[in-house]
Formats: C-alpha cells, structure tokens, sequence
C-alpha cells in the first residue's frame, strides 16, 4: 500500500516533503519505532536477568530448594508440562533477545562499542541460560519475525560455541578506550543506558569471565573439560560482592524494578510452597552437624526467620501452617534484591576447579572465601562467621577438604539460583555428594525411576513448531530425563 501512494503522489505532481507528512498520518509521536541504545539496554538487562528468577519457580523444585506446604503437589512430583517452560523460552526471544539485535546495530552504526559489549554480554547470558535449562534450542534462525516461525533448534554443543564467541566479542568491545564510545554508557539523571553496574566497564569484563567460568564448569564430564581454563576465566573474573550481577526490588545501588520481587508475598508466587526439608537440613545441623540440635547455621534464621522445618517433596509438611513460612527472609521479602552471578559462586567454582586440578590448597582457600562472601552477603555477624568456620560443618583442612564438603555449601550460597540444577546434573545426583536429596513421594511413573535433566519445550514451540521439537524427542513421556549435551558422558 505504501509503494502505491509514494506512485501515487509521484503521478499528481505532489512534492516529497507533502508526500512523507501524508504517509505519516497514522503514526504516533507517543509510540516511537525507533530508539537509542541507553533506552534499550535497560530493559534488556533487568528482564534478561529476570528470566533465570522465572525458571527458578520449576527449577526449585527439583533441587528441593522449595516443596509445596501439601501434599502431591504435581510439580513436586516431576509432572513437568510445556506451560512449565514457556515464560522462560518467551521472554528469552520476545521479551528480551528481540531487543538485541536491534541495540547492537544501532550501537555499532553510531559508534558506542560498550553497548555492543553488553549486547553481546547479554545475548551470551540468556542463551546460556536457555540452553543449560533446555538443551537444543534456536539460535542461527532464531529472530526472523514472521518469515520463520518454526526455526530449526541448533545443537547445544553448538550453541555453547557461540556463547564463548559472544563472550570474547564483548570483551573487546569493553577494552575499547571510551573515548571511542559516542554515548554515555550511564546516565542518572534520567537513568538510562547501564543500570547494572552504573557504567563500571571492568565490572562488566569480571562478569564476561564469570559467566564464561560457569559455563566452562559445566563441562566436566567433556574429555575437554580443562580446569587450567576455568581457572583462566576465575582470575579474570568477579573478585568480592561489590562486582555481583544483582537484581534490586526498590533497593540502592543495583538494578532497579517498578514491581516487587517475584519471591515475595505481594507477587504471592510461593504462596503454596515452603523450603524444602533437604535444604533446611543443611542449615539446621542435620546434614553438616549430623545432629538437628547442634547449633544452626547462622544464616538460617536470616533466610528462614520461622526456622521452617521444611517440606518433603509430594508429601508436604508433617503440620503444615495455616499460612507459608517461606516469605520474611533475605529472599523471600517484597524487597529482596536477588544476585545472579557472585563471588560466592565463582569462589567456589575456583576450589571445584582446583581440588580436580589436585591443587587442594587454592581449593581449600577458595571454598572457605565461598562461604565467608555468602555468609557476608547476608549480614552474618562476624563472631557468628568465626565460630561457623571454625565448627565442624565447615572442612578445616585442605588434606580434609572434599568435593562433597565444596558441593554443600554452594548449594546453600546458590539458594533459589537454577545454577544448582546444572551442578546436580554433573554429579548425578550422587548421595554422596548430595545426602539429603531425596526420590518425591509419589514420583511420576512415567519417568522410569530417572531423574529430570532437561525441562520439556515451551508450549508456544509444541503448538507452533511441533516437527522441530518432536525431532528432539518431545512426545516420549520420559522426555525430561534425557540429559542435554554436557550432561552425557
């Protein structure tokens, strides 16, 4: 229609400027298509790193981080369906992936190359994400609009491939001198461009090397895996919790949301869920103590000042209360910022990496800074870290220390963080490693007696793509105990 009236004015004589105002009669100076990248990049960075939160509410589950209060919850019991999957799918592509693209253009026409960076730091975030959660996923076709509703999913070894490139390409562009830059990275006043380290580029270079460090961990079972690589990326990389990737609900100094957090009552997400029993008996004594009436874990009572007693998954609290005990904690509050990437994390990461590298001294210094950052992070009195590190709970030796004394306490730090999944995947649920882990009271037959290692593709993708996802295999009911690509040996 358009080509006809530019025809059409050309005919009647008009001239071009009258011809622009009349094609532009129905657009809506309220309503801008077009903008610039300090006004993208926002949205892309608090949404983007919200997908991992919304993940987080199935997730929780199977790391028995959360259980429902009631019994025979179907989550709980591993019925995983695509609805399950489908807000964090979504958002990867609509709500924040289809912003990208168009940031790093703009970006890179103008002339501001830390834009470039974040986009690309950004992109290789959600990706990573999508694909540790769903295995497969679209990427080379991923993006076409209305021309390909139905792209092919790419390899996950592939699309690993491309997160370490998006990486290495976003720390390039951060290297650039910012005179290079055209535009401000930040501004406060309006806030735009970087609200997540406030324009801090060696901030953003710590995080590339984190995220590259999480991804190269997952490796493990790859003949490739190599610790010397990890370790490359941890020194490199987030050094103490000022360089923490954090999401603020209405808090300072962090990214900033208009709404409440997703695990606080106002949202009312966990409203019929609590902590589950395996995760607080790693805070109460019973798993690191061997004994519930020891002295607890100085940060149970900051993230569950109840002292929930926790809930068995499908077969709910013994007395369950009247209303959950989840909300009220460091977590669980409407105003709880949540951190994403931490120096707790890569901490202990750096000992996981150096105890397989046999250098158990690094090990053991990394995993008792791991402890002390998480520890710190949630305001925990210095005596009270002083008489925790020196209990019994905590390995006091190098020649003492284990994977499985390295593995427990991150999984206390990663509290809520799908991060943790990931991790179990690699250890395959080893009792060992992981003692309190338990089968959940009326576990979905279908699954063979298999543990879940992949979430089922989102409902969008079943409906509208539905050869591309049947080619993975979706249809068999033991579909989400088919390991992704790094989870097999």
């Amino acid at each position: 229609m358009k080509k006809f009236i530019i025809g059409f004015c050309a005919v009647v004589g008009m001239s071009l400027t009258s011809c622009d105002s009349y094609l532009n009669v129905n657009d809506d100076p309220n309503n801008p298509v077009d903008t610039t990248p300090n006004y993208l990049l926002p949205s892309i960075i608090g949404n983007g790193l919200q997908v991992q939160l919304l993940t987080e509410l199935r997730v929780g589950q199977i790391t028995q981080n959360v259980a429902g209060r009631t019994a025979n919850i179907t989550t709980d019991q591993y019925y995983f369906t695509p609805s399950n999957s489908t807000s964090t799918f979504n958002n990867t592509y609509y709500l924040v992936g289809s912003n990208i693209g168009p940031m790093i253009e703009t970006a890179q026409a103008e002339g501001s190359p830390y834009y470039v960076g974040a986009g690309k730091t950004m992109q290789a975030i959600i990706m990573a994400h999508l694909t540790d959660m769903l295995g497969d996923v679209p990427y080379t076709e991923a993006w076409k609009g209305y021309t390909n509703i139905a792209p092919k999913y790419d390899p996950q070894q592939e699309i690993y491939t491309t997160i370490f490139k998006l990486l290495d390409e976003a720390e390039a562009e951060f290297s650039k001198p910012a005179t290079e830059n055209k535009r401000p990275f930040y501004t406060a006043t309006p806030v735009s461009g970087d609200i997540l380290y406030q324009g801090d580029v060696a901030k953003w270079i710590k995080l590339i090397n984190s995220i590259r460090a999480r991804q190269l961990n997952h490796l493990t079972k790859k003949a490739n895996y190599s610790a010397d690589a990890v370790l490359a990326a941890i020194d490199k990389g987030i050094k103490n919790n000022a360089d923490d990737a954090t999401i603020g609900y209405r808090q300072p100094t962090s990214v900033e949301s208009s709404t409440t957090s997703i695990f606080g009552p106002t949202r009312g997400n966990m409203g019929s869920y609590t902590f589950g029993r395996m995760f607080v008996n790693y805070l109460n004594g019973t798993t690191l103590l061997g004994d519930a009436t020891a002295a607890d874990d100085p940060r149970f009572a900051i993230i569950s000042p109840t002292l929930s007693n926790g809930a068995i998954p499908g077969a709910g609290q013994t007395a369950a209360p009247a209303v959950t005990d989840f909300y009220g904690g460091w977590y669980s509050t409407d105003n709880s910022p949540f951190p994403l990437v931490t120096n707790s994390e890569m901490r202990f990461i750096e000992a996981e990496a150096a105890f397989r590298k046999n250098d158990k001294s690094r090990a053991f210094t990394a995993y008792k800074a791991g402890i002390t950052a998480h520890m710190t992070k949630l305001g925990v009195a210095a005596a009270a870290q002083t008489a925790y590190m020196a209990s019994a709970a905590v390995a006091q030796s190098e020649a003492t220390l284990t994977l499985k004394n390295i593995m427990e306490q991150k999984y206390i730090a990663m509290f809520l963080n799908p991060e943790s999944w990931s991790d179990m995947r690699r250890f395959d649920f080893d009792p060992a490693i992981y003692p309190e882990f338990v089968v959940p009271t009326g576990v979905n037959p279908n699954l063979g007696g298999k543990m879940v290692r992949r979430l089922p593709p989102a409902q969008t993708e079943t409906q509208y793509n539905p050869a591309e996802v049947a080619r993975m295999g979706w249809g068999a009911p033991d579909y989400v105990t088919l390991p992704v690509w790094w989870d097999q040996q």
